[in-house]
């Protein structure tokens, strides 16, 4: 049922590809591979970092801030489709208590680590304390493999996983576009982003399908999508981009606004799974057509990101490592155990309170967006280097969450 193994040998091992190379290109020629991160492709350009009173478009920026916004915008359709269908996986009961843990899931690591780094002394807790997001991030596709390596294809504790990882993956994209602006917040630009939206919607999707009610045939819907397409929507992708930019939002989440205006089908079928191929409404065919690009696009951006010396490692780096794997599993049980028995919401059936536990620990594997929340988080330099190790060093929940899974007795359960 599950297209899982596809998507990995794709997604996250050219994102890993990346990973290594930058690690072994900083640790080997750290000056030569900064200069590649923080090469100019266009100067005074109309988008870019800026610098000296203008626009630098440097190879990092145009990955994280231009790229990645394709990225965002396949986690937001996901996210999008989970909250707005009837039967969404984040809709109704069924997702009452993953939605609890998943609030457990961010509240724990963010305990964890503000309330060390408090302890660390005030010097150091300015230092570090705006990284406090970063052990909040669960990597959907890292946690799902490792969660089906744990309980088993079968077992009703993946989709609890996936369920709430994609929960988190909205929190996040909420926590980044309110706590960390990219400039000083200007919201008049933010308009550009919303008048686009509302106009894309009104006059290629509302309004084709106004004009064709009581028509079977659907003709002016039919003309719009065959001859026009995706056009509208990537035009007005860019002017929400511009707007985000401009107004200080980080950009790459430019495009989020654009997301709920494409014509979706009116179902979905959930992340990975095998039968989303065969939808064919507009919003399902460009996410499939955003797939290679966006597996080349990961790649860059471990190479980009990922490219930290081992002698950065410091009080970041465990302050983020301790997020994650204590915050997380704390935060997910003790939540998770309060929507279930105090709340009486109950927890899918073939599943134990003890799974919660194992969750925790899977979810702890932050990588991807934790890297990403790293690079917003702090300016470059030691910290964020620190930080970013941090994020990279998470993968080590995999294995802690095997040998928990085997401590706790999980019984795996194959499809």
């Amino acid at each position: 049922m599950y297209r899982v193994w596809n998507f990995v040998a794709n997604y996250s091992l050219l994102l890993i590809a990346g990973a290594i190379i930058a690690l072994l290109w900083a640790n080997t020629d750290p000056n030569g591979y900064h200069h590649f991160v923080e090469f100019v492709i266009w100067d005074h350009a109309p988008i870019g970092h800026l610098h000296d009173g203008h626009r630098t478009l440097t190879l990092h920026y145009l990955v994280n801030d231009v790229l990645m916004a394709f990225f965002f915008a396949i986690a937001a359709k996901e996210v999008w489709e989970a909250v707005i269908l009837k039967n969404g996986s984040l809709r109704g009961k069924k997702a009452a208590t993953p939605l609890f843990a998943t609030a457990g899931g961010m509240v724990g690591p963010i305990g964890v680590y503000l309330g060390i780094a408090f302890l660390l002394g005030p010097e150091k807790f300015t230092a570090v304390a705006n990284g406090w997001a970063i052990p909040t991030a669960t990597d959907i596709a890292f946690s799902y493999l490792i969660g089906r390596l744990v309980f088993g294809a079968g077992h009703p504790a993946v989709r609890f996983l996936l369920l709430l990882a994609i929960a988190d993956d909205a929190a996040g994209l909420i926590i980044l576009a309110i706590f960390y602006p990219e400039n000083a917040v200007i919201p008049a630009w933010l308009l550009l982003s919303l008048f686009s939206a509302i106009l894309v919607f009104f006059a290629f999707n509302w309004l084709p399908r106004y004009l064709d009610r009581g028509n079977q045939l659907r003709p002016k819907s039919t003309w719009v999508r065959q001859k026009l397409g995706f056009v509208p929507y990537f035009l007005a992708g860019c002017a929400s981009w511009y707007g985000f930019q401009e107004s200080g939002l980080h950009p790459a989440l430019g495009l989020l606004p654009i997301v709920p205006t494409i014509p979706h089908a009116d179902r979905a079928f959930g992340i990975f799974s095998e039968a989303e191929q065969y939808l064919s409404d507009l919003l399902n065919q460009i996410e499939h057509a955003l797939k290679h690009p966006v597996e080349i696009i990961l790649f860059f951006f471990g190479l980009v990101n990922a490219g930290v010396e081992f002698s950065a490692i410091s009080e970041a780096t465990w302050l983020v490592l301790a997020g994650l794997l204590i915050g997380k599993p704390i935060g997910i049980f003790l939540f998770g155990w309060f929507a279930a028995r105090p709340l009486g919401l109950g927890i899918p059936q073939g599943m134990k309170l003890s799974d919660l536990i194992v969750i925790g620990f899977v979810a702890a594997i932050g990588f991807t967006v934790s890297l990403f929340v790293a690079s917003v988080a702090f300016d470059p330099g030691p910290v964020q280097d620190a930080a970013k190790m941090g994020a990279l060093l998470s993968f080590g929940a995999a294995i802690v969450s095997i040998i928990v899974g085997k401590m706790l007795k999980v019984e795996k359960q194959e499809l």
